[in-house]
């Protein structure tokens, strides 16, 4: 993939990762008519499709898709996440299969009233035909989701969604391939389950995990739960003292701030009746929970403390320290595949360059993954400065304003506010107690292309605004530099793009517009203080207490600090756009063999875990090879 350096004056709003490629911005089909019969419609194309495929005649598809069409596959068409745009780019992509489509053929998918075709709407006049689908590859079984519109008297792919959901005599131990559990008859060994558990957890008599996982939160278990059930060992190593722990030791008031339907995890969804918003604590003791229940391998209290790969051989070398009994000990194990888990993000982005931050004399400076808590301060004048204003950076100024401090909010560029109800409604349609089933609203989801989204979003933005109009008014009208995110697309685009710059508003947006926070917005830092903050305006603030919310590295920076230097410089940047608008080197090829990202809120992690465990069960049973990915 190449890169782009980013302009040099480029609005917050607009900002990408370093490397990355802005979104473009599909446009949609003029205004089409609807369908008479859907299912004949959808079941004409997809013959015609076939007939395409399996000539390999791929001039014919401009027959079959719009010149401003987009396909978004995920390991169908190759094992990588593509997204081509328009007939010509998809039949490049057919072409640089040196065996021919991967893809063999597409079926109707009619099993439940919600995946038959069916007339249905993208945006206001733009009529499709909607309907899901089955796909047969070279070495497995997937599923999409297609749209067709009317071009003339045609009908055509506007988008087309694929990916892959299983490989052939490799599927998942689910449903009717579930283990028995016992055997019945005479018993040959003394052993019972739980001996067996303690031995496998262990890695007892010389096993050795095909997988080891760095980090045990949302990432790391989940696609550890996705490798389990294709037969792969993995096992899950955490600095932490529990699992859970890398939730429950963060700010005291932290509460998930997408909602429970959105929020499930693979193989074991939350109760009927778990909060809508999940509190930190609660979501720690979930993930311990998970970990037991799914008889995941996980070692807490454990760190690598050496690593090397050797290409010859596709291995890796790993040493790990485990603290058992309050004793390390030392255990040297031979992973195929190392996964960094350690989220979207990577270190700290901890301003240690501004003059003066070691001598500042309060109570505490700290980045805001250090923050415990505001102590209770009412009656005492304390004053607090929070540099940063998105999610954490709210939620800390909330909880220092409620235990008695005068807060400042330091915003130095823009921030996308949403208020948590009106992002709630948002989802609604495919996350909520009425919703589809989770397995087809997360294929109705992830089925529409990104640049796509980034239109649609623009329209239901504006939507959203208008919502929350009082608000944010309240707002700007207190000094808050408001944005609409990239292009006017709001939250979603946004965090794709560059992982940050919003805040989805739980009660925080009230408390800037009614005066109770104060906001210093647009001026740089010039030096910490003993007993505040200096700007490059030249006002002093004065702080008992400075947290920055200034956010995280790229995680090619933990890479470097973990694996070191001959890994990080293998490896590609992680999170914003490539040129097909898909998300860069994350639950994907790295550039390094053996080595993978995996990371993203909960919603990502449960979707694309299944993709990079199907991409690592390919390349341990021989199925592809990484040269392929």
């Amino acid at each position: 993939m190449g890169s782009i350096q980013n302009p040099v004056e480029v609005p917050s709003a607009n900002r990408c990762e370093p490397g990355s490629f802005p979104l473009a911005i599909a446009k949609l089909p003029e205004i089409t008519s609807k369908p008479a019969d859907p299912e004949q419609v959808v079941t004409q194309w997809i013959d015609t499709f076939n007939q395409v495929v399996s000539s390999s005649d791929y001039s014919r598809l401009s027959d079959l898709f719009l010149e401003e069409s987009f396909w978004r596959d995920q390991l169908c068409l190759a094992w990588d996440f593509h997204c081509p745009k328009g007939p010509q780019e998809i039949s490049k992509l057919f072409k640089a299969s040196k065996s021919g489509s991967r893809i063999k053929s597409l079926a109707l998918d009619t099993s439940s009233s919600i995946r038959a075709p069916k007339a249905s709407a993208l945006a206001g006049d733009v009529h499709t035909v909607q309907a899901f689908l089955t796909v047969e590859t070279d070495v497995g079984n997937g599923a999409g989701v297609v749209r067709l519109v009317k071009d003339g008297s045609n009908w055509k792919v506007f988008t087309l969604f694929t990916f892959l959901k299983e490989l052939k005599g490799y599927e998942e131990s689910t449903g009717k391939r579930r283990p028995n559990g016992v055997e019945h008859g005479e018993h040959t060994s003394s052993l019972n389950w739980l001996d067996r558990r303690k031995a496998e957890e262990n890695f007892e008599d010389g096993q050795e995990p095909t997988v080891l996982i760095l980090g045990a939160g949302q990432a790391g278990l989940t696609v550890a739960a996705r490798l389990k059930m294709l037969g792969v060992k993995s096992l899950i190593v955490d600095r932490e003292e529990r699992i859970g722990d890398n939730w429950r030791t963060r700010y005291h008031q932290l509460v998930l701030h997408d909602a429970v339907w959105f929020d499930h995890l693979p193989y074991l969804p939350f109760p009927e009746s778990w909060p809508i918003f999940t509190p930190k604590d609660k979501l720690g003791d979930w993930f311990e929970s998970y970990v037991k229940l799914l008889e995941l391998n996980a070692w807490t209290q454990t760190t690598i403390s050496k690593s090397s790969y050797d290409d010859a051989s596709g291995q890796w070398t790993v040493t790990l320290d485990r603290v058992r009994d309050g004793k390390t000990e030392s255990r040297v194990v031979h992973p195929k595949h190392v996964i960094q888990a350690t989220g979207h993000s990577g270190e700290a982005n901890f301003p240690s360059h501004i003059p003066g931050i070691k001598d500042f004399k309060g109570d505490r400076l700290c980045h805001s993954s250090q923050f415990p808590g505001a102590p209770e301060s009412k009656g005492k004048n304390k004053k607090a400065i929070i540099v940063g204003c998105c999610n954490s950076g709210h939620d800390i100024a909330q909880d220092y304003h409620e235990k008695g401090y005068a807060v400042t909010m330091i915003q130095r560029s823009s921030t996308f506010v949403v208020t948590a109800e009106t992002n709630l409604k948002a989802l609604e349609s495919l996350y909520s107690s009425d919703s589809p089933p989770l397995e087809d609203a997360d294929m109705l989801f992830f089925s529409v292309p990104n640049a796509v989204q980034k239109r649609l979003n623009i329209d239901s933005t504006v939507g959203q605004n208008k919502t929350d109009e009082k608000i944010l008014s309240g707002l700007e009208k207190a000094g808050f530099k408001l944005d609409k995110g990239p292009d006017g697309s709001g939250l979603w685009i946004k965090y794709l793009q560059r992982g940050g710059g919003y805040y989805i508003d739980v009660g925080c947006s009230e408390l800037i517009a009614d005066g109770k926070i104060r906001v210093k917005q647009g001026h740089e830092i010039a030096s910490v203080l003993p007993n505040g903050l200096q700007f490059d305006d030249g006002e002093i603030l004065e702080a008992d207490e400075i947290v920055f919310a200034t956010g995280y590295l790229n995680m090619r920076t933990q890479c470097r600090k973990i694996f070191g230097d001959e890994v990080a410089d293998r490896v590609k940047d992680v999170w914003g756009f490539d040129e097909e608008g898909e998300v860069r080197t994350m639950w994907r090829k790295t550039g390094h063999p053996g080595f993978w990202f995996m990371g993203g809120n909960l919603a990502l992690c449960r979707w694309y875990s299944h993709m990079l465990a199907l991409q690592i069960k390919g390349l341990v049973e021989g199925v592809t090879v990484y040269e392929n990915l």
